[in-house]
């Protein structure tokens, strides 16, 4: 039996799935209280998010799975299984050379990483082969899609009523004292001159590998932790968003980017990031004019706090009984932070704000003793 203190440390840990449910029945009023569409665009928005991002997911959590645990539990029994039968081998190989061939190289690895994976977690679980996996990992999944589709259509609605610049010099100008004199747009033009172009690949890469790093969380934490535990994750996840979204209703603004006069003629066309920033000023420009929209896609404009470390830090709070995982992804953390400002997607102040967001999502749904694999 729940005593009246459990009771109301279980109402608030739970505190995100109202949250969900409050922004769910005032969607529909809201966005035709703003003439904007009640249509979603499904078919783009399952392809991105159930086919590319679990995609990537997969492959960054076998990664992580193969670096995280033992080798006698990741690589043996695989191995035992290509040594019992070393046609596998030869399958693997053809089917990665087909797809490297057909589909570029990138996407082979990530498919056939994606497949041997597949096959071997339906070898170690049988007879069940997908089922437990699958139905641990599903409602969390479903959950965060959901959540995103929220945060989506809020950004649009907030745009509607809140100039998207409206605090990009106040921002700015904290960026100025905390950084002495500088600013994100100086550090940024610094650094196309002192380094070659596949530094900003690079860079880019970490950026948007942000995605798949918590699709890859999600798939681990509820493996080894179970869909409780997976539930919480994304409660959390989406903690940060909502904080977010009532943030950026109070203090919108874009990010450097928006403000730097010369930012467009200077960042090199070639990288994502110039067509990702452009797209992101015409839609936030669209929705402030209240110009036609045919459908709702995964539109987000946010720039304080940034969501951007706002997650990798959730996922590192979730992983931590891994301790080898702990270490990689402090180190790609470390270089997210330094892509999140050369590519000047967010201000310094964004990633302050981010760190604390981070703090109060994680204390919003976290209990003690819930996940007891410890590695």
């Amino acid at each position: 039996m729940l005593t009246r203190s459990s009771e109301g440390e279980h109402w608030a840990k739970s505190v995100h799935y109202w949250a969900s449910g409050l922004l769910l029945v005032t969607l529909i009023p809201l966005l035709k209280r703003f003439n904007l569409p009640t249509r979603f665009d499904w078919a783009g928005l399952a392809f991105t998010y159930w086919v590319v991002l679990t995609a990537k997911s997969i492959f960054v959590a076998t990664i992580l799975y193969l670096i995280g645990f033992s080798q006698e539990e990741t690589v043996g029994p695989a191995l035992e299984r290509i040594r019992r039968g070393k046609v596998r081998i030869l399958l693997v190989v053809a089917f990665f050379v087909i797809l490297g061939w057909t589909s570029g190289w990138l996407k082979a690895l990530v498919l056939t990483v994606d497949t041997f994976a597949l096959l071997e977690v339906r070898e170690r679980l049988k007879p069940n082969g997908f089922f437990r996996p699958a139905s641990a990992i599903l409602p969390p999944a479903l959950y965060l899609f959901l959540g995103l589709l929220l945060v989506s259509a809020y950004n649009d609605i907030i745009l509607s009523v809140r100039f998207f610049g409206a605090d990009d010099a106040l921002f700015n100008s904290m960026d100025i004292w905390l950084l002495h004199g500088l600013s994100v747009p100086q550090l940024c033009h610094w650094a196309l001159q002192a380094f070659p172009i596949s530094v900003f690949h690079f860079l880019e890469f970490i950026y948007y590998g942000m995605f798949a790093q918590v699709g890859a969380a999600l798939i681990l934490i509820c493996q080894y932790c179970g869909r409780r535990r997976g539930l919480q994750f994304v409660g959390a996840v989406l903690t940060g968003y909502y904080l977010a979204l009532m943030l950026f209703y109070l203090w919108p603004s874009q990010g450097p980017y928006y403000l730097c006069p010369t930012h467009f003629t200077q960042f090199p066309s070639g990288l994502r990031t110039y067509a990702a920033q452009k797209g992101s000023l015409a839609g936030a420009q669209a929705r402030w004019s209240h110009e036609f929209l045919n459908h709702i896609s995964f539109d987000y404009y946010i720039a304080f706090p940034c969501m951007h470390i706002v997650q990798p830090l959730i996922v590192m709070w979730f992983l931590r009984f891994s301790r080898r995982i702990m270490v990689l992804l402090s180190a790609y953390n470390v270089v997210l932070v330094a892509a999140i400002v050369l590519l000047e997607w967010h201000y310094v102040v964004d990633v302050l704000a981010g760190m604390v967001v981070a703090v109060l999502a994680v204390a919003a749904v976290e209990s003690s003793g819930l996940c007891e694999a410890q590695v």
